[in-house]
């Protein structure tokens, strides 16, 4: 029985072991992520590298840093809070992850190829988007053609399969992989959408958007990531990328 129980114990130790080393802490990186050069986004304290789109500095209300989360807070967006964020930086090839809470019915998204050039003194926002959409109980999921304004899609352009969600109030995971012109989506581990850009099916796609008349839509070389205001309340944190040739 003793040899029984020291085994038991020892067993336990090292699957204690095993969680502690492959379960980082929130909004920070392993060491091996760090050899394979994925950098923080968001640090869990401050809006350090993240702006508003349009202003050119983080809103002072409609957006919250609590708990270790970048949090889009409708109630509490005075006249010109709030608003969709980018980063200050912008990237060519990458994969860029990032873990998702949305409360019911909400509406949020993550852009990105998006070209923030200022038009008349403001910052533009447009870009291709990963909808981030709570499926069941807003009405935008039915609204767009074959399913392409459903969670983890191409918004407006390509509908999602394999979509895994956990539902309202629970942590997702959504990846964006760009090499080139070559674009995968994918959520909580399952490709979700692959696509090119540039080619002729690509253009036809764009022809029949709400994006027909923004000329050269998605094909910015190096764009920033956005994340969106769509007045739903929605969480953010582990945001992270890893930048490639």
């Amino acid at each position: 029985m003793k040899n029984t129980s020291m085994i038991l114990f020892s067993s336990l130790l090292i699957l204690a072991g095993a969680c502690t080393s492959n379960t980082p802490k929130d909004n920070s990186l392993t060491s091996s992520e760090i050899d394979k050069g994925w950098k923080l986004l968001f640090d869990g304290v401050s809006p350090r590298g993240w702006i508003n789109a349009k202003t050119g500095v983080f809103p002072s209300t409609g957006w919250e840093i609590k708990e270790g989360m970048l949090v889009v807070t409708p109630e509490t967006k005075g006249e010109n809070g709030g608003g969709d964020i980018v980063t200050e930086g912008k990237f060519t090839n990458f994969e860029f992850q990032v873990d998702f809470n949305y409360t019911e019915g909400a509406n949020s998204g993550i852009k990105y190829f998006v070209d923030t050039e200022r038009d008349s003194g403001a910052l533009r926002s447009i870009g291709c988007e990963y909808q981030i959409l709570d499926d069941k109980m807003n009405p935008d999921a039915q609204a767009g053609l074959s399913g392409n304004h459903k969670l983890a899609c191409l918004y407006d352009l390509l509908p999602p399969v394999n979509v895994n969600d956990k539902g309202p109030g629970a942590w997702n995971t959504a990846k964006i992989i760009v090499n080139g012109n070559h674009v995968q989506h994918w959520l909580n581990g399952e490709m979700t959408v692959e696509y090119e850009r540039g080619t002729e099916l690509w253009k036809e796609m764009v022809s029949k958007s709400k994006y027909k008349d923004f000329e050269g839509f998605g094909m910015t070389q190096a764009g920033r990531i956005l994340l969106q205001d769509h007045g739903g309340k929605v969480a953010f944190k582990n945001i992270k990328i890893r930048e490639m040739d």
